[in-house]
């Protein structure tokens, strides 16, 4: 008799260094970490670098010194920043990222697009105005043309989940301006280039995990519907808003310069998830 227990080969921990890392993000590595134990999957550390006017080398050592301090394991991915600007980082893995937006544009699916988030201010959704405009690739932004839009299927750890791409993620960008790709073209190509088949996320990056499915499709990589999704609840503020790498006082940095422990730290982020007597991600039951 087959076991209903789901067989994971391996997740990743994927921070982007562009700020100092909050509880928020700690509670996704914990998670990640208690989750690949009990699937008996390998740790990719990903660290998400192609943001290059945000990215610093002090943000990214603080993933290295946060995940330590915390004694969060991974198997595979950089150490320290030599390794990340050696072999690790995202811009190691450019062609493939660029094999796949000439594929896109080959086949016709992507399109220039000049409009400034600026003008895009007042929209819920992009309004499709460069779909036809026929501008130049060079110094624009790609946007995939998402039409006709076909439901995708979200393999998760309670079964398929069948859904649409919502208005405000049609048109996604897939290549930047600047030359570089966009995060949903990136994270699609490193998860099936590492292997990956478990990605731990929060529930705020549903959308996403929507687009990066559609993407995929464009891309004939059936292999990505492979790959196991599970979303967490997000840790918010005092005013109810989203944690991010603005809100300092929140930063792990912030609170070991205050002289907090691993445990306290581990003891804020149980309670903040509702979760009692969490001292270490182990601790954490899923």
């Amino acid at each position: 008799m087959s076991s209903l227990v789901p067989h994971f080969t391996k997740t990743r921990i994927a921070p982007t260094p562009t700020g100092y890392l909050h509880l928020g993000n700690v509670y996704n590595f914990a998670l990640t970490a208690a989750m690949a134990y009990k699937y008996n999957a390998g740790i990719l550390l990903r660290i998400d670098d192609l943001d290059h006017q945000r990215v610093n080398k002090a943000y990214v050592q603080d993933i290295f010194d946060t995940l330590q301090f915390l004694n969060i394991p991974w198997h595979e991915g950089p150490r320290n920043i030599k390794d990340v600007e050696r072999t690790w980082g995202q811009q190691q893995r450019m062609p493939l990222y660029k094999r796949a937006l000439q594929q896109l544009k080959d086949d016709g699916l992507v399109f220039a697009c000049h409009c400034s988030r600026r003008t895009l201010l007042p929209h819920t959704a992009y309004p499709a105005t460069c779909l036809q405009g026929h501008l130049s690739f060079e110094g624009h932004n790609w946007r995939l043309n998402t039409q006709p839009l076909v439901p995708v299927s979200i393999r998760t750890l309670q079964g398929a989940i069948i859904a649409a791409l919502p208005p405000a993620m049609q048109y996604f960008v897939v290549n930047k301006k600047d030359g570089y790709p966009a995060y949903q073209l990136a994270s699609v190509i490193d998860d099936l280039h590492f292997n990956v088949d478990l990605v731990v996320r929060g529930e705020d990056l549903w959308d996403s995990t929507l687009a990066q499915h559609v993407l995929a499709q464009k891309l004939h990589l059936p292999a990505f519907d492979n790959i196991a999704f599970h979303h967490h609840p997000l840790f918010t503020g005092v005013d109810g808003s989203k944690l991010s790498k603005s809100a300092g006082s929140m930063s792990i940095q912030h609170l070991r310069s205050q002289g907090r422990t691993a445990k306290e730290i581990y003891n804020m982020i149980g309670q903040m998830a509702g979760l009692d007597n969490i001292n270490s991600w182990q601790d954490i039951d899923v």
